[in-house]
């Protein structure tokens, strides 16, 4: 009897790691503005793709002078950084997707403004 329950873990357990495994393999990786990179006038750069939560999106950019803010639709519409933001600053950061709404802006001042902020509705 204990050699079943053993076997059916091993089964339970390949089960679960196929899973994941379809989870990963299903997952897109977008670069932000494509060749042209995390930049000025994106806000339309969303438009046309199909975004799902895990999709992981590539924000390159020069971080001398530019970075990536995760925001709510406030921080978004506003332009600007509400408490407890996460900022990212290393010029090739890899986000991950979560289901809804996801906002990015750049918050280094006038360029959120100057277009540099994308909305993502991954489903």
């Amino acid at each position: 009897m204990a050699q079943g329950i053993g076997s059916a873990q091993k089964w339970l357990v390949i089960g679960v790691t196929l899973l994941f495994l379809c989870d990963i393999a299903q997952a897109a990786t977008y670069t932000v503005g494509d060749k042209g990179g995390w930049s000025f006038n994106l806000v339309n750069w969303p438009k046309g793709k199909s975004f799902k939560a895990g999709d992981v999106l590539m924000f390159k950019y020069n971080p001398t002078i530019h970075n990536v803010v995760a925001v709510n639709s406030n921080g978004y519409n506003g332009c600007t950084t509400p408490r407890g933001s996460k900022v990212y600053r290393t010029g090739n950061d890899n986000i991950k997707l979560v289901k809804g709404q996801n906002y990015f802006i750049c918050n280094i001042v006038g360029h959120c403004q100057a277009g540099m902020k994308i909305a993502i509705n991954a489903v």
